[in-house]
Order: C-alpha cells, then structure tokens, then sequence
C-alpha cells in the first residue's frame, strides 16, 4: 500500500503501528481511546525485578499492539501519547 489521496484531493502516506515502547509507557490509556479499530490492549507491565521490591504488587499496565493488522495508519494514537512512545512506519 502506497500514497492514498484524502478527500480534498491531497496526497497522503498512512504510517502504521509498529512497536510501543513499554518503558517509557505511563499507562494511562489515552490512546487506547482514541483508537477506534481496537488495535491497542493493556497489559500488566513487565517488572524483571524481586517479588519484594516495590513495584511487582502495584497491577502496572503498559499499552501493547494488540492486533497491528487492524491499523488504518492515521497516528492519532501517537498523536495523543504524552511521553511519545510510538513507532510507526509506512507498509513495506
């Protein structure tokens, strides 16, 4: 898939949703609402620490690519995310 046209006539490249980074990732779900395609999901967040450190206990969420196949390419995820942790790319 290449350059589409919008309905004004412009020329325009959709970029879709490769990776989320999880580490900058705050959870706060706001792209998940924003996604009207169901693309996105919370997740627990991965912890690689000891069960006694703080942290592993607290039910952290991250947001994952649930379904990237669903992804229309307008970025209004990455659009939205406070701490900029999208990736996206045109298809290949």
């Amino acid at each position: 898939m290449g350059t589409c046209t919008t309905l004004g006539g412009r020329a325009w490249t959709p970029r879709y949703v490769v990776a989320i980074d999880q580490e900058r990732c705050i959870g706060c779900g706001r792209c998940y609402k924003t996604c009207g395609r169901a693309v996105l999901a919370l997740v627990e967040k991965p912890f690689a620490a000891d069960d006694d450190e703080f942290g592993d206990r607290m039910g952290n969420k991250v947001m994952s690519v649930k379904d990237r196949d669903d992804c229309v390419g307008c970025e209004a995820c990455a659009r939205i995310c406070a701490k900029k942790c999208y990736t996206h790319a045109p298809a290949a």
